[in-house]
C-alpha cells in the first residue's frame, strides 16, 4: 500500500474535498482524483461518497483513516528516528488557544530559527479533543490542562495540582507538566467582591465547549459545595477575545488564564483567583522524535517560563 496515496485519502478527509486536498498537498487536482481512484481499486472499497463537490467518508473510508493516520505517523516515526539528533520531518502539535497566545510564541520562534527543516503544523483545540486526537496518532503531542481530582473541592480552597494523567488516558499516553496556569474569574467592571458561586450576579458563563478543561473547572466551582448554585447559562464561544468581549459587555462572567489576561489591552472588567493548573505536553506511549525532544527544549527554556508581549496594540 503507497504511503503518498494514503496522505492524499487522508487529506481529502480532512477538508472533504479534493480541491482543496491538492491545495493542501501542492498537487494536481486530477492526480489527487487519480490516486484517490487506485487506492479505492487497490482495496476493493469505496472511500468516500461524492456529492457534488463534497466527498463524505464510508464506512469503510472511516474505518481506513484510523488505520492511514497510524500507518502515516508511524513511517514518520520512523524516519526520525533514523536521525538521532537531527530533527528534521513533519510534527503535528496541539495546544489550547491559551498555550498558543500566552507561552508558545517565543519558543516555537526559537525552535523554527534553530530547526529550520521541521515542519510544524499547529491545531488549536479544547483539551479533551486534544488528548483523543494525539491518542488517535491525528497529532503527535499536544498541550493540554490536566485537571486534579475536583470531587471535594469548593470556592474558597486551594486546588491541587495533577500528579498524573487521568487512568483513563495513562494506558496510552504520557506528558509532564510544562507550564503553570493561574486560573481567574472574570466579571464585568464593577461587579461586587465575589469569594463564592452564589454571590456571582451575572446571568450567564462564556465559556469554550464542553470539552475544555477550564470550563469543567468553573461548572464544578458553581455546582458544588456549601454555597453551590445553578449552573448560569452557558454562552459557548470560539476565543477569549469573545469571552472577555462578552464579560465586558456586564452580561457574562468567564474563566480566562492569568497569562491571557496579561496580553489583553485593558478592558472593562474586574477578575478574582480561583487557583493554579499545570499544563502538560503530552504524547503517545512508545513515541519518539527528535523533532519533539528539540521542541521540549525550546519550551523548558528559561525564558519561555514568561508569556509573550504583544508587539503592538
Amino acid at each position: 500500500m503507497d504511503l503518498s496515496n494514503l496522505d492524499i485519502f487522508c487529506a481529502i478527509a480532512r477538508h472533504s474535498s479534493v480541491t482543496r486536498a491538492a491545495h493542501e498537498l501542492q498537487r494536481a487536482q486530477s492526480n489527487v482524483t487519480t490516486r484517490l481512484r487506485q487506492l479505492e481499486s487497490e482495496l476493493g472499497v469505496e472511500l468516500f461518497l461524492r456529492s457534488g463537490k463534497r466527498m463524505t467518508l464510508t464506512p469503510a473510508g472511516q474505518t481506513l483513516l484510523g488505520y492511514a493516520e497510524r500507518l502515516l505517523a508511524l513511517a514518520a516515526e520512523t524516519r526520525q528516528a533514523l536521525h538521532p539528533g537531527d530533527p528534521r520531518g513533519l510534527l503535528r502539535l496541539g495546544t489550547m488557544e491559551s498555550t498558543a497566545a500566552s507561552r508558545l510564541p517565543q519558543p516555537l520562534a526559537r525552535f523554527h530559527q534553530q530547526w529550520p527543516q521541521v515542519q510544524l503544523t499547529l491545531d488549536t483545540n479544547s483539551s479533551g479533543v486534544l488528548l483523543e486526537q494525539v491518542a488517535a496518532s491525528r497529532l503527535d503531542a499536544a498541550f493540554v490542562a490536566i485537571l486534579p481530582q475536583l470531587e471535594g473541592w469548593q470556592a474558597g480552597q486551594p486546588l491541587a495540582l495533577a500528579r498524573q494523567l487521568p487512568a483513563s488516558d495513562n494506558a496510552v499516553l504520557h506528558g509532564q507538566p510544562v507550564y503553570r496556569e493561574t486560573l481567574m474569574l472574570v466579571l464585568p467592571a464593577g461587579h461586587p467582591p465575589v469569594q463564592r458561586p452564589d454571590q456571582v450576579q451575572t446571568a450567564a458563563l462564556a465559556a469554550f465547549d464542553s470539552r475544555c478543561s477550564y470550563r469543567t473547572l468553573i461548572e464544578h466551582w458553581f455546582t458544588q459545595g456549601t454555597h453551590a448554585v445553578p449552573l448560569p447559562r452557558v454562552l459557548e464561544l470560539k476565543s477569549y477575545h469573545a469571552i472577555l468581549a462578552a464579560v465586558a459587555s456586564g452580561s457574562c462572567a468567564g474563566i480566562v488564564p492569568q497569562s491571557v489576561l496579561a496580553l489583553q489591552v485593558q478592558a472593562s472588567i474586574s477578575s478574582v483567583r480561583l487557583g493554579e493548573v499545570d499544563t502538560w505536553l503530552v504524547q503517545r506511549r512508545g513515541y519518539r522524535s527528535p523533532a519533539l525532544e528539540a521542541l521540549l527544549q525550546s519550551v523548558q527554556t528559561p525564558a519561555s517560563s514568561a508569556p509573550a508581549r504583544p508587539a503592538g496594540d
